[in-house]
């Protein structure tokens, strides 16, 4: 239950941030992180997990596409095809983080490739075509500033494509400074786009794509996702995916990266506070300080799938109690009503919304177990723990077309 405020109280205003800017602030902070951390790691005075760093950016990258169909080559019209190709890319992501040494060379590849075709692609657009930044420099203000930024970023990313896919061209210091830079531009280009979206809902960014051709094919018919049914399906594929891998884990045939697998959660739970308010314990208004702390949760994911042992304990009890609280929480807020009133809603419940509780109520039961496996590791065996994050990604799938089906989301 949520509290109705009142009219007559002075009411707080919300920060506004939209996923776009949101995202883009992800990827800042992860090249931030990372251009900070190579310093160390040139050195020799921290340990460095390519794999995840790259899987963790490829995650990222790939849930940009599927909750906005902007891929790194430009923006299209998110069709089921498109929401495809992003969780294939996020599986191959999560499967480097979460198991070492076995996709190295192909995840780097495709990470360069997105980088250095994307860049190029992204500034090809950029200088030629009529509505972007031909349009944009004749007007003053914000959107020369967009201009100037896309710019920055895109060529960015064709040197940073150039210094992953060329290891010959990867002198440590200067991929520092490429990535420090970068970090800085994406977090200019974060500041324009928010800046821009209130200014110009709709003009600056012109739809992507023309929906009549694909009306054939369902494949390439508009995917009608709204922001929550879609990180519910991303974060179903994610829980799916990890079950599946702790089987062979489990038995001793696969390496396990607990370290990729930590960063990875926090950093998707960082995005959900940042683009919803949305955290383990319920929904929150997207105040400075909740904000500040989704960055500080995005910054210790990132240093966790970059840097592997040293935050491992800490993180496992942070997210072991996250996931606790997330369930006693919710799981309290709704049975304890209900207690209070003999075991009986006082009105008849509709059928989808019964549906909808009962499958909150698993999910938190399922979150509790989750929690303690964390916070008491041996306690519950691999493969119990398997089938617990099993059903849990089935029982996203589930909540995702509940709540597709109602008027309105709750």
């Amino acid at each position: 239950m949520k509290n109705i405020p009142r009219t007559d109280a002075p009411q707080r205003r919300e920060l506004d941030i939209t996923l776009e800017a949101g995202i883009l602030l992800v990827l800042s902070v992860f090249m931030l992180v990372f251009g900070i951390l190579l310093f160390p790691i040139h050195t020799g005075d921290l340990p460095y997990a390519p794999d995840s760093t790259y899987g963790l950016f490829l995650v990222i990258v790939s849930l940009q596409v599927i909750t906005l169909g902007k891929t790194p080559f430009g923006d299209v019209r998110r069709s089921w095809l498109v929401v495809i190709a992003g969780i294939a890319a996020s599986v191959i992501g999560m499967g480097a983080c979460f198991i070492p040494a076995v996709l190295s060379a192909p995840v780097r590849i495709l990470a360069g490739v997105l980088l250095l075709a994307g860049g190029a692609a992204l500034l090809f657009q950029l200088a030629f075509r009529e509505d972007r930044a031909a349009a944009w420099l004749k007007s003053p203000g914000i959107l020369r500033h967009l201009a100037l930024a896309c710019g920055l970023v895109y060529l960015l990313m064709v040197l940073l494509g150039l210094v992953t896919l060329l290891p010959v061209l990867a002198i440590d210091a200067l991929t520092a400074v490429l990535l420090l830079v970068a970090g800085a531009s994406l977090l200019y280009l974060a500041w324009c786009i928010q800046v821009v979206r209130k200014m110009y809902p709709e003009s600056a960014f012109p739809p992507a794509g023309t929906p009549s051709p694909g009306q054939r094919f369902p494949l390439l018919r508009e995917a009608p996702l709204t922001l929550t049914t879609a990180l519910l399906l991303f974060l179903g594929v994610l829980l799916a995916f990890l079950a599946v891998l702790l089987v062979p884990v489990s038995t001793g045939t696969l390496p396990f990266s607990p370290d990729g697998q930590l960063g990875l959660l926090l950093v998707i739970m960082a995005i959900q506070v940042l683009a919803m308010g949305e955290t383990p314990v319920g929904r929150f208004r997207r105040s400075w300080a909740l904000v500040a702390a989704g960055l500080a949760f995005v910054a210790l994911g990132v240093f966790s799938c970059i840097v592997p042992g040293i935050l491992t304990d800490m993180l496992r009890v942070m997210l072991g109690v996250l996931n606790l609280a997330g369930g006693v929480v919710p799981l309290s807020l709704r049975v304890f009503p209900l207690l209070q009133q003999g075991g009986k809603p006082k009105a008849p419940v509709p059928p989808p919304l019964r549906n909808l509780l009962l499958t909150q109520t698993v999910l938190n039961v399922v979150g509790i177990l989750f929690g303690t496996s964390m916070l008491l590791p041996g306690l519950i065996p691999g493969m119990v723990t398997a089938a617990i994050l099993f059903c849990n990604g089935i029982l996203l799938f589930l909540l995702a077309r509940i709540l597709s089906g109602l008027p309105t989301e709750a």
